[in-house]
């Protein structure tokens, strides 16, 4: 394995509290060609899935009494190809729906800001906040080039909307909240009670599934925390997706991210009592809203710990759950232009972005590894854990971390074909990228193929 890969994955792996013999258990293949960035996307990619799939497979060998931990094979064609996984996606022949077209970015009077208006309420905010009553881009456009990038940003946020003013590497250094990211691991653990260790039970048949009888409820919107709970569910853990009635999904980004699962509509105000009986027999809880969020329903990372000693929270946030920002939305493509990323693969005066929402796609593998780590080592030494990452951790990571392999010798990424297949599902035939955490012995798709938002009751499967 190329040193710098290592390197990459080791720091990953030690992250995540995990032995650094397994590292032995990894394989590599470059590809050259693969999420081409002038940040180290690739590398950054590779490593979270390497450190899932290596998590995944040492649960798997825990279950079912290996001698050996199943060797990990980490293909950079498959990595880049599910990286964007939400560009592949076709139902019935039709290209998905990504960006609205009030999601990009928009000159300022002394710069620029992105802003996310891909659902209906965060568009409607960024109207109010400008005293527009329409959706033409052009009045945006004239409003936001009136403005500075911060009185924007703010004002904005202050509506409860999302834009975000670029900055440059050097800026965002000098912001309160990169001192605070600064501060925190790559993946934070605590262990917030005494419960004994996890009693699971072995394995048998094929193919390997170390996530196999546990529930998962997953409580996360968009890609990141999707992309996690969809791992755990291919690696064979009951998830279901629990949202509000009243905040439905976007079709493509829910189909996207739903192989494997089941997802069904609760209201917490009027549906309490079926919301408690889930909890009360989840092993794993998934969050991803904005810090605070939860709380008012008592369902607090902390007051979720004490409820359920042994319970495994998962948190994840845009901006970490801490600092001046904390308790504000955000997504990929706003931390990007945040963080000095979208001014590093373009320039300040005409910015860029990554090749992939990698920040997404990286954080939710990151997570789902955390999470089957904790399993692994609430087997032999119980606890419970609260695990948390945030999407401008692992870009900080990106920026000042993760080293390029620029140079490794590999095979060419001539594009995703091998990576991609089709099934039916209850939403039509979909083509989709195959799943690339792989290991052996271990599964190569999803049991399921997603189905419609908020289709299935709200129980779990056994």
């Amino acid at each position: 394995m190329h040193s710098a890969v290592m390197t990459d994955i080791e720091f990953a792996w030690s992250e995540l509290g995990g032995d650094p013999a397994l590292l032995a258990r990894v394989s590599t293949v470059v590809r050259e060609g693969a999420l081409t960035a002038r940040l180290p996307v690739r590398e950054l990619a590779r490593a979270c899935v390497g450190v899932c799939a290596l998590a995944g497979a040492e649960l798997a060998a825990r279950r079912a009494g290996l001698v050996e931990v199943p060797r990990v094979r980490v293909d950079d064609g498959a990595v880049a190809t599910a990286f964007v996984s939400e560009r592949h996606l076709l139902i019935d022949g039709r290209e998905p729906v990504t960006f609205a077209p009030l999601s990009r970015f928009w000159r300022t009077a002394d710069g620029w800001v992105r802003t996310h208006a891909n659902y209906p309420h965060h568009r409607e905010r960024l109207l109010r906040a400008l005293g527009l009553s329409d959706e033409d881009p052009a009045s945006v456009e004239t409003a936001l080039g009136e403005r500075s990038a911060l009185e924007v940003e703010e004002a904005v946020y202050a509506a409860g909307g999302l834009a975000v003013a670029l900055r440059t590497p050097e800026e965002w250094a000098a912001h309160e909240q990169a001192a605070e990211i600064a501060r925190r691991p790559l993946v934070e653990s605590e262990r917030p009670d005494t419960a004994r260790a996890r009693v699971l039970p072995p394995l048998d048949g094929t193919p390997l599934l170390p996530a196999a009888g546990l529930r998962v409820l997953d409580l996360t919107r968009v890609i990141a925390g999707p992309v996690a709970t969809r791992t755990l569910a291919l690696l064979g853990a009951d998830v279901l997706r629990v949202d509000a009635p009243h905040l439905p999904e976007l079709p493509d980004q829910h189909a996207d991210t739903g192989f494997g699962k089941r997802s069904a509509t609760l209201d917490l105000a009027t549906d309490r009592r079926m919301f408690e009986e889930l909890l009360a027999r989840a092993d794993v809880v998934v969050t991803g809203y904005r810090p605070g969020t939860l709380d008012r329903f008592g369902l607090s990372p902390e007051a979720l710990a004490e409820r359920r000693p042994g319970l495994v929270v998962a948190q994840l946030s845009a901006w970490g759950a801490y600092g001046p920002w904390g308790g504000r939305r955000g997504f990929d493509s706003l931390v990007q232009v945040a963080t000095g990323i979208a001014a590093t693969e373009g320039t300040a005066e005409r910015p860029g972005a990554l090749p992939a929402q990698a920040l997404d796609h990286g954080t939710g593998y990151l997570l789902a590894a955390a999470v089957l780590r904790a399993l692994t080592e609430q087997s032999s030494e119980g606890y419970g854990r609260v695990l948390r990452v945030a999407l401008a951790r692992t870009a900080a990571w990106l920026t000042g971390g993760v080293r390029s392999d620029e140079g490794a010798a590999g095979a060419a990424y001539d594009g995703p074909e091998a990576w991609l297949t089709e099934a039916d599902s209850g939403i039509g035939r979909v083509r989709y990228a195959l799943p690339p955490v792989s290991f052996d012995g271990g599964p190569a798709d999803w049991a399921r193929p997603p189905g419609p938002w908020g289709a299935d009751r709200a129980r779990w499967a056994g």
